[in-house]
């Protein structure tokens, strides 16, 4: 895992060593495409003076509800109900002759399954490959004697955080069900997309969609507090980019025709104190399971605003990773190797009072075994948000231009004024802060022309995690150092 910062999509700068003016920081991002695309309309809405606002707002409404329509009217129709004996679900018809995209664990072991169309339509249908162990996916080619089908077309362009959402499927056995929402995060070293659209129990397997009605994403798992419960907001899909290579060994006969995934149930939340003795429990076939096949059991605890906190999870047996979602199932921070060991950590201001999740996974696929997990106050060091010293060394990860660096996290309320001041007498300081979604939110190199040490001061531009990252000007920088978010 070395070599790349999790969560982060491209690298955070392309370093010109023959002069530091030059160095800067190429970071994707969808905020101003959306700023513009907003200001656009709202340029082209007709004001008058007394109810502009009411004017805009009306035709923002109109708009979306034309496009709700439309992608449901263009999509609906290839999105099929599939019934395995055991488990049901939903799919995707993508091939006029019938090919069908779905889960794994939808369809289970089972060799035929009973496919249902929008139009009340049923076909029996043959399973006709699974992905790999790491990723929830299988097809189904439907017997159709030469029926053509309506399809849903795949996107040719990856999913962006921020933008629509669309999810069709099954829950409830309530057919073609239809829900909106937004891509809420993307997890690019795992392929999952995070939606908010909401995903309930029969859901898995269908498409979520853009705005054109084209697949970004296979629905596939969510979490609820109970077998019969309805959705929470934490929502996973797996993006295109995953699903083409697996679609490809369907078509040229490659793929496995041995069930990857059994059928699965939810587990329900444990609660966890804050404070409390450590939990222990344990990764296995009975735990949830997220798209990529790992296991995950998911802890509740009740928090404050402003409470500091640290999670820990420690295990000998699998390589433990934290995620953390808040009340209003916000992703707010997830931590992977704590410290280069298998052990996780996180450290955390919560932003609201309220109910929060943590998923105690691990990072590669099928791990099994027992771990331990700690919810801590930490105590409150006159306003700091973070205060360590720390060492920079060669175990350390690296950037694309190989220098090595840390990260911590913490987690602050939009508008807060913070300063970041990262001090070393034993190398030349570079420093990062990293919104939630891997974009850079600002940088510093030097104090002053005869200052090496590193400062940002920033007012926070939303309620969240940030992640700061304590980095070294050149490949060679190695030494002490102590950094303060306060």
């Amino acid at each position: 895992m070395t070599g790349m910062i999790p969560g982060l999509k491209v690298s955070y700068r392309d370093v010109h060593y023959a002069e530091k003016a030059m160095i800067s920081i190429f970071l994707k991002s969808c905020t101003g495409l959306l700023a513009c695309a907003l200001s656009l309309s709202v340029l082209g809405a007709q004001f008058d003076v007394n109810h502009g606002v009411a004017v805009a707002t009306a035709q923002a409404q109109g708009v979306n509800e034309d496009t709700n329509v439309r992608v449901y009217q263009e999509a609906s129709p290839a999105v099929v109900a599939i019934d395995a004996g055991e488990s049901t679900g939903s799919g995707s018809i993508i091939t006029e002759d019938g090919l069908v995209l779905t889960n794994a664990h939808v369809v289970g072991g089972a060799s035929q399954v009973t496919v249902r169309l929008a139009d009340g339509r049923e076909f029996s249908g043959r399973v006709v490959g699974y992905a790999d162990e790491n990723l929830d996916l299988a097809a189904v080619q439907i017997d159709g004697n030469n029926t053509s089908f309506p399809v849903v077309p795949l996107a040719n362009s990856s999913a962006q955080v921020g933008q629509q959402a669309f999810a069709i499927g099954n829950p409830f056995g309530l057919q073609n069900t239809f829900t909106v929402g937004i891509v809420s995060r993307i997890d690019s070293e795992r392929g999952l997309i995070q939606t908010d659209a909401a995903i309930n129990p029969g859901n898995s397997g269908g498409p979520l969609l853009n705005r054109n009605g084209e697949l970004i994403g296979v629905n596939t798992s969510i979490f609820t507090t109970g077998e019969s419960a309805g959705n929470i907001g934490i929502g996973f899909a797996i993006a295109t980019p995953q699903v083409r290579p697996f679609l490809a060994a369907v078509e040229n006969g490659t793929a496995t025709t041995t069930a990857s995934r059994p059928n699965t149930a939810t587990r329900s939340a444990s609660p966890v104190t804050i404070d409390g003795s450590a939990i222990r429990s344990r990764l296995d076939s009975s735990s949830n399971v997220l798209p990529d096949n790992s296991y995950f059991n998911a802890h509740t605890f009740e928090g404050r605003a402003g409470q500091r906190i640290s999670i820990a999870m420690s295990s000998e047996q699998v390589d433990s990773y934290l995620l953390l979602y808040g009340p209003g199932q916000e992703y707010l921070g997830e931590n992977d190797d704590n410290g280069n060991s298998r052990n996780a950590r996180l450290e955390v201001t919560l932003p609201t009072n309220g109910t929060y999740f943590i998923f105690a996974n691990s990072y590669g696929a099928n791990e099994q075994g027992q771990y331990e997990l700690s919810v801590n106050n930490l105590a409150s060091s006159n306003g700091y948000l973070v205060n360590q010293s720390g060492v920079l060394n060669d175990q350390d990860n690296r950037l694309t231009d190989n220098s090595v660096y840390d990260e911590y996290s913490f987690s602050a309320n939009e508008g807060k004024d913070i300063t970041i001041n990262l001090t070393s007498q034993e190398f030349d300081t570079y420093l990062l802060v990293i919104d939630n979604q891997g974009n850079k939110l600002a940088e510093n190199d030097d104090i002053a022309e005869n200052n090496s040490n590193s400062s940002i001061q920033l007012s926070l531009p939303y309620t969240g995690e940030y992640r700061v990252i304590v980095n070294a000007y050149d490949q060679t920088g190695r030494g002490r150092y102590q950094i303060s978010v306060q």
